[in-house]
């Protein structure tokens, strides 16, 4: 089954400035646009799950590896 499926698709309005910063930093990168944004939110998403565990006295570890998020595009 294609990993597409188990996606949603989100509209987004970005300012100018910051979809121009977004593009520049994703071709960096080596990364789609799409690509770049779906990674830095995931990153987002790990920092504060690794910032709430260690809130709450859970180990500090990370989370299992995603593949489908981590691939770079």
């Amino acid at each position: 089954m294609p990993a597409d499926k188990d996606k949603k698709q989100v509209p987004l309005r970005l300012s100018k400035s910051l979809y121009d910063e977004l593009a520049r930093w994703a071709e960096d990168d080596f990364r789609s646009l799409n690509g770049q944004i779906e990674y830095l939110l995931t990153e987002a998403v790990r920092k504060r799950k690794k910032a709430a565990a260690a809130d709450s006295g859970e180990s500090g570890s990370d989370p299992p590896a995603d593949p489908e998020t981590d691939r770079q595009e």
